[in-house]
């Protein structure tokens, strides 16, 4: 098989448009029913849902967001307003700690050190760019939820705000982390920082 890896200059938010239609593409292209997106706000969401009803494409939308709390004790980053919007228009939205970090992060940041979980995301990060290490949590994360099936998937994922790496991914659950596979890389960001 041979198929192309699109590659932007660098990270950033100002490649979201372009990483959602390259993944939806995709996902049409494969047959793949699911398409997980990372988003904080519901902004990327937004844009991925613009982006599946432009194509008319029959794939189902789900949405990864920050745990309660993330940002501020007891808040969400994304408002009541913009879940309900998503639930009107059936994308299912999945809140939950970190894959690649949760509790863990609390040890770091009070003792030091790192975790094996930690280094696996930093690893991710480092060889493959920020928003593969989101790719391959928010897969974890959405099959963790009930969210998705295992069954190839395709993420999309960045850092902070916007999107700028796709894949096609057959997810796993937490605790069978290494049956999970990055099947193919759709799009990611050729410098990583």
């Amino acid at each position: 098989m041979m198929e192309e890896i699109y590659y932007f200059e660098k990270p950033g938010k100002q490649n979201t448009e372009k990483t959602l239609e390259l993944a939806v593409e995709r996902a049409l292209k494969r047959g793949i029913k699911h398409l997980v997106v990372a988003s904080s706000t519901g902004e990327t969401a937004k844009k991925a849902l613009e982006v599946l009803e432009k194509r008319k494409a029959e794939i189902n939308l789900v949405c990864v967001t920050y745990h309660t709390g993330f940002y501020k004790e007891g808040e969400n980053s994304m408002s009541e307003e913009v879940e309900e919007f998503f639930r009107s228009k059936g994308v299912k939205i999945v809140r939950q700690s970190h894959a690649l970090s949760g509790v863990e992060r609390s040890f770091t940041r009070k003792f030091g050190g790192a975790s094996r979980v930690e280094a696996v995301a930093e690893a991710l990060r480092s060889l493959f760019g920020h928003g593969m290490k989101v790719c391959v949590e928010i897969a974890i994360m959405a099959a963790d939820s009930g969210a998705i099936p295992i069954e190839e998937v395709v993420c999309v994922g960045g850092r902070s705000r916007g999107a700028d790496t796709a894949a096609v991914i057959r997810p796993a659950h937490m605790n069978n982390f290494f049956d999970m596979e990055v099947r193919e890389i759709i799009c990611m960001p050729r410098f990583k920082r």
